[in-house]
């Protein structure tokens, strides 16, 4: 994944939606750089990675509670999707 999608800060839907296709240009341009290149593979580690978020926030020392979801928090599960195994 490179810099330009995981420091993009997300604000509202507006930044999200460029987020995702920000997220879909970076697995055109790097696929091999990306862990889950197969849609059902990709779904899998979306689901797991939705209910494991809260440990990549206290493990990182951010003070953000994954049960009041937000639009970072979206962003933030699917640029985890890309690598979680």
């Amino acid at each position: 994944m490179t810099d330009t999608v995981s420091k993009f800060k997300v604000t509202d839907r507006q930044s999200f939606i460029k987020f995702i296709d920000l997220l879909r240009k970076d697995f055109v341009d790097n696929p091999e750089s990306w862990e889950n290149t197969k849609l059902d593979d990709f779904l899998e580690a979306l689901c797991s990675y939705a209910n494991d978020i809260q440990g990549y926030y206290d493990n990182t020392n951010q003070n953000i509670n994954a049960n009041e979801a937000n639009w970072q928090t979206f962003a933030d599960i699917f640029k985890g999707v890309s690598i979680y195994e």
